[in-house]
């Protein structure tokens, strides 16, 4: 009988604790420090060129051109899959940093 009231106490903890009011952290914007106006605008000048429409167009002609000689067997398929999972991430940074700075805000 113990056991069966245990795994209840749990269960109703974890529901209480998935029901509370939590601030979301990760949507609140930090404010630029004063004097950082060109140094911001410069990063995204170059965010808006690495992320841009040119950088995805050169993106698929790269992924298409390596495909295909990994597919000929004129490069290694290391070598090929490394240029694609170098894609991912170039265009993946904004996500994949989101996630980092939650988990930090979470665990601290």
């Amino acid at each position: 009988m113990t056991n069966l009231s245990s795994k209840f106490r749990v269960s109703l903890a974890a529901a209480l604790a998935a029901g509370a009011p939590v601030a979301a952290q990760a949507q609140t914007a930090l404010a630029d420090p004063r004097g950082s106006g060109p140094i911001v605008s410069a990063v995204q000048w170059l965010q808006g060129t690495l992320l841009g429409t040119v950088a995805t167009v050169v993106a698929v002609i790269a992924v298409a051109c390596v495909g295909f000689m990994m597919l000929t067997g004129r490069m290694n398929w290391r070598y090929g899959a490394v240029v694609i999972l170098g894609c991912f991430i170039l265009f993946g940074a904004v996500s994949i940093v989101a996630g980092i700075r939650s988990t930090a805000a979470f665990a601290g």
